[in-house]
């Protein structure tokens, strides 16, 4: 178990000491939250509807994949999506488009995946300010006829039609229960109740109650083919590769996740983990003899630039419940009765 892990698990003396913190930061995010309902603050009201898909918790919970996902069922309905998506907190700057040649340094690898898959099928900006970044997207497409947030539960500046939370909700997820900076959730748990939509990326029973929750949904995420960074374009079965020799190389939150999706398609070989914020690099892979290294896509994509021969890239998809698609659907229809958009959305059915 990484030390994060064991630090968020715990209730330590120093836990004690950052728990009044913990306190002041939430109720921070109330006040200011107050100020904005009570017009202290000047809320940005898009011309067009927003969909903000986020999680409570320092976990991402599997918020790309479902991101994706909605990307391609509103494609479907004759929709035009712009995905609004979180930069570089370290960079501050300007809100910037993303394609797969962004330079990694700049933005996050999530980022930088959505950015790389959705090239050709809708704009991708990335910034600090989700209002900033959105209004900077739509005057550069004019065309989106909706906005897809990958975070914004804490940001209320920005107006929005439809909040979805999701998570894993595990134990890990969870940790100790408490708020930032003494545990994992930079919401409480009461956040869930005034959401949308709750997607739950978890096979076992939770060990919460949520019948005050939000209506909840489940989500499956599964990678069974891979492609060669050498030829982005071909899709290839995992179990085309159980006969050569594999390494698998994950961040510490990815490791279990993807040895457990290698066993299942009958690769055997050595799992290697580096922490979270690990930017890749050549000198990763020097001493690596297998014929195979393995890596998530997100990660992967830091290693365009060497290893290409050696190095499959694993997507990650989302298999969702399809009830939050008719629910999804149905909001926008009547929060936009009268608007352009129901009027595309009727005409794809």
């Amino acid at each position: 178990m990484k030390l994060s892990d064991l630090y968020w698990h715990r209730v330590t003396p120093l836990h004690l000491l950052l728990w009044p913190l913990s306190l002041l930061l939430n109720l921070f995010f109330k006040i200011r939250k107050l100020c904005y309902w009570l017009d202290f603050f000047p809320l940005v009201k898009l011309p067009v509807p927003v969909i903000v898909v986020d999680s409570i918790t320092i976990d991402d919970g599997g918020k790309t994949p479902l991101v994706l996902w909605l990307v391609e069922m509103l494609k479907g309905r004759g929709l035009s999506p712009g995905i609004v998506t979180q930069g570089d907190p370290d960079r501050p700057g300007q809100p910037e488009a993303l394609t797969k040649l962004s330079e990694h340094a700049r933005v996050r690898s999530k980022a930088l995946l959505l950015g790389k898959r959705l090239e050709h099928t809708c704009p991708v900006w990335a910034g600090n300010n989700p209002a900033d970044v959105a209004q900077a997207l739509l005057q550069a497409h004019p065309d989106c006829n909706i906005i897809i947030c990958t975070f914004g539960l804490q940001y209320p500046r920005l107006e929005r039609d439809f909040e979805i939370a999701v998570a894993d909700f595990n134990e890990a997820s969870f940790g100790n229960g408490l708020l930032l900076p003494a545990g994992p959730l930079r919401a409480g748990l009461k956040r869930l109740h005034s959401v949308d939509a709750v997607v739950i990326n978890s096979p076992r029973k939770l060990r919460f109650d949520t019948s005050d929750w939000a209506p909840t949904y489940h989500m499956k995420l599964v990678g069974n083919m891979v492609y060669n960074l050498s030829s982005p374009d071909g899709r290839h079965p995992v179990s085309d590769l159980k006969d050569r020799s594999v390494q698998a190389f994950a961040t510490y939150g990815n490791t279990q996740w993807l040895a457990n999706q290698l066993q299942q398609n009958g690769l055997k070989g050595k799992m290697q983990s580096v922490t979270d914020d690990h930017r890749f690099v050549e000198q990763d892979f020097s001493a690596i003899e297998a014929e195979v290294i393995i890596m998530l896509e997100e990660e992967a994509i830091q290693c365009q630039k060497f290893q290409k021969d050696r190095i499959w890239a694993l997507p990650v998809e989302a298999w969702i419940d399809g009830e939050i698609q008719a629910r999804v659907l149905n909001m926008l229809r009547e929060k936009l009765a009268d608007s352009d958009v129901t009027n595309e959305m009727a005409c794809s059915n």
